[in-house]
């Protein structure tokens, strides 16, 4: 019975799913063609609304971090609604307008305002123009009150800052650049991050607050010390502020987190009259025309064009490579077929569709026609063998009594009687097995004692064992009976004992013991002969087969004594095994079960 192909390899599955495949192609790239250019429209706008909205607050919050009110920002409002397109409205807290781009949307705003202007509630985001390292807290660094240097201090500091670069660069060959603050002080930056500035360069004059910083840090340090107090810091008085506005206080990790709080807060007092008020900021659509999403233009024919083409060539490679792994197999079989007879040819399954199944079943069928034929060859030989001896020995002696060499005696009709006898015991025991192997062999099963088939069994053989001087020994409990046939199990049993007397030495024992097992019956014939290899014992069951190739018929049998035995035991729907340990012992167990079918078949 050929193997089910699974579902999942089946060949029938495979082409639908290179249909569906094919038809998906077709179905995606025009989905894709569709969604791509919508896509693009939209993630155009997308990003040019984000970048818009992103634009329209980093202005307006600078506005309001350099300025001390609104005054002036409708200038700013204008150039960045027609720059941007969209409608800009600034309103204080309670929603009063400030400024707005058109006088007819300040009247319609939204429920919810798209930002809060507040440059001392800040957080730096991409877009913004201000550099993360620069945002000490959420106050927006741009707001810088009392820190902005005027221009005397500005051009001092940046002297001291172009001696420290120049020492830098000269002296100890790392270039540095200056970089300039939002207040205006200069700072001083190596171009390369994975060095550190010499200490030798280092100027204390530029580190030191000017008289501008020195007056808003005191002013600074006061309002910390007095928020420090408030949260019961130890000795507040000990507070100091650098130029970059960087707390120093030595005590536990709790207090220095208030003390960093309390900085925030005095600067967010401190810049509170520097900066505008707070505002909210509302943006409304843009009233830009709609970009159109699909148009003739060289580029979106080009995208069509090549989109199809690339559709049409992966139609044509799925085609090709079914078509391809389809026909090969396909071919292999038929080169197969094609192959002068008695030429055993193997197909190479590289599937496991329903063309693998079939290349799977063509080399089985292949390999057992191969075998069969060797078998055939193989007991063809045997066969003639085994007959050619005892016919050779009738012929010699009626050529010898024909020529009178031999007297026509009782002798010599006794040695052609014996030679007779050989011959038809071996086609005998051949009709057995070509029956087996043809189905045929049919039982007569009835209930049979086996204590009773035992003991003539044994009683058949003892004269034999006797004279081989061999111990036969019986052990069957007498309650035991199977369902069989007494005729072809006491050939089993006669072809074990007559096999285990002949391989045991004279002063051996052959045991034959019989006892219930789960489900049936156990006979076991055991002997203390020679033993046989482990090598060997795969073969024991083969037909005209001996262990020792160079014994006699006489001494070794005709080799089908064993293949009966397996024969007629598998017919009972039993099985028989050999253990052997060679100098030791040899056993041959018969398992049998209570009922057989009447057909001898199991």
């Amino acid at each position: 019975m050929a193997a089910e192909v699974p579902l999942r390899n089946s060949l029938l599955l495979r082409l639908l799913l290179t249909s569906l495949v094919i038809s998906l192609l077709s179905i995606g790239a025009t989905a894709w063609l569709t969604v791509r250019g919508t896509s693009l429209a939209i993630e155009q706008e997308r990003g040019q609304v984000l970048a818009d909205d992103a634009a329209i607050q980093d202005t307006l919050t600078a506005f309001a971090a350099s300025h001390r009110s609104w005054e002036g920002v409708e200038r700013v409002v204008r150039e960045l609604a027609d720059r941007t397109g969209r409608g800009i409205v600034l309103t204080t807290r309670t929603r009063r307008p400030i400024t707005a781009s058109d006088r007819e949307r300040a009247g319609d705003l939204p429920v919810n305002a798209s930002a809060v202007i507040d440059p001392l509630h800040v957080t730096a985001h991409p877009g913004q123009g201000i550099d993360p390292e620069q945002q000490i807290s959420r106050i927006d660094p741009r707001a810088v009150g009392p820190y902005r240097l005027p221009a005397d201090e500005r051009a001092e500091l940046r002297r001291l800052a172009r001696a420290e670069v120049e020492c830098l660069a000269g002296s100890l060959g790392r270039p540095a650049y200056i970089a300039e603050g939002f207040s205006g002080r200069p700072e001083v930056r190596l171009s390369r991050t994975d060095t550190e500035a010499a200490p030798l360069c280092l100027s204390k004059e530029l580190a030191a607050p000017t008289r501008t910083e020195a007056a808003a840090l005191a002013e600074l340090e006061r309002l910390v010390r007095r928020c420090a107090e408030r949260h019961h810091v130890p000795a507040p008085g000990s507070v100091r502020i650098d130029v970059r506005l960087r707390p120093e206080y030595q005590g536990s990790e709790a207090e220095q987190t208030i003390v960093d709080e309390c900085v925030e807060e005095g600067r967010r007092e401190q810049l509170t009259g520097h900066v505008a008020p707070a505002a909210l900021l509302f943006v409304t659509d843009s009233s830009r025309e709609a970009v159109r999403v699909f148009d003739l233009s060289p580029s979106g024919t080009l995208r069509i064009v090549g989109t199809t083409a690339l559709v049409l060539a992966v139609t044509l490679a799925l085609t090709t490579v079914i078509a391809v792994r389809l026909v090969r197999p396909l071919r292999a079989l038929a080169d197969a077929a094609r192959a002068p007879d008695g030429r055993h040819l193997r197909i190479p399954v590289t599937t496991k569709d329903e063309t693998g199944s079939l290349a799977a079943a063509l080399n089985d069928l292949s390999e057992r026609r191969e075998r069969t034929e060797e078998q055939r060859r193989a007991m063809v030989s045997d066969i003639a063998h085994e007959l050619r001896t005892p016919l050779t020995n009738i012929r010699g002696w009626l050529d010898a009594a024909q020529d009178g060499i031999a007297e026509p005696d009782s002798v010599l009709f006794a040695s052609l009687q014996e030679e007779a006898h050989l011959l038809q015991h071996i086609i005998d025991d051949l009709q057995v097995l070509a029956a087996a192997d043809a189905g045929t062999l049919h039982l007569s099963p009835r209930e049979v004692r086996l204590d009773d088939l035992i003991g003539q069994s044994a009683a058949a053989h003892r004269a034999g064992a006797k004279a081989k001087n061999v111990e036969l020994i019986v052990h069957a409990a007498g309650d035991l009976s199977v369902h069989a046939d007494p005729v072809r199990l006491r050939q089993v049993m006669g072809n074990l004992l007559s096999n285990a007397i002949r391989h045991t030495p004279p002063g051996g024992r052959v045991v034959l013991d019989a006892h219930r097992v789960p489900g049936g019956v156990e006979l076991r014939v055991t002997d203390t002969g020679s033993g046989i290899p482990p090598e060997d014992l795969p073969r024991v069951f083969d037909r005209f087969w001996r262990g020792d190739t160079s014994r006699s018929r006489k001494t070794g049998g005709s080799g089908l004594g064993l293949s009966i035995v397996r024969q007629l035991v598998r017919a009972h729907g039993g099985e028989v095994l050999v253990t052997s340990h060679p100098g030791v012992e040899t056993a041959f167990t018969v398992r049998l079960p209570h009922e057989t079918s009447p057909t001898g078949r199991p």
